[in-house]
């Protein structure tokens, strides 16, 4: 079964997220989107919310499981018999990075590839720091994400 994992910290999901999503959807068989616990960052949600908000998000697509995850992530890819990482690149800014983590994932597992996707153009300029960014200043980012990651944002900064 041809598998792929979308890793991140989804805090919160947006749309280009879930662009990315509804395309690799049509490409693997199955889409497995890992949420990070991610120790080095700060997160507006908990994991168990964002994992929530997550599945609303993505629940029109089928193919989709969605699931927590706070290993190594080859270790994790390996652990769901996947063969695949999925990264979106919105900008060129993005490509040092995504490139630098490529090449370790590489390194650590041979076997394992990434394949990069790049947001619908419409998405590309978004990403979950500026939406939240926008949703703490009383900003509408009713354009830019679900409609329940919009009500937990709303319920967060009150």
């Amino acid at each position: 079964m041809d598998t792929i994992v979308y890793p991140g910290t989804f805090d919160p999901i947006t749309n280009g997220h879930t662009d990315l999503v509804e395309r690799a959807s049509r490409l693997f068989e199955q889409v497995i989107v890992a949420v990070a616990v991610n120790l080095d960052k700060q997160a507006a949600f908990s994991i168990e919310t964002r994992v929530s908000l997550v599945r609303d998000a993505l629940a029109h697509i089928e193919n989709v499981e969605v699931c927590s995850f706070d290993n190594l992530l080859v270790d994790f890819v390996q652990q769901r018999d996947a063969r695949v990482i999925l990264r979106g690149l919105r900008a060129v800014s993005d490509f040092e990075y995504e490139f630098q983590l490529a090449s370790m994932n590489r390194n650590l597992a041979p076997e394992i590839e990434t394949l990069f996707l790049t947001p619908a153009e419409q998405y590309a300029y978004i990403s979950s720091s500026l939406v939240r960014e926008i949703a703490s200043l009383g900003g509408d980012v009713t354009p830019f994400v679900h409609g329940k990651v919009v009500a937990a944002l709303r319920g967060r900064m009150n």
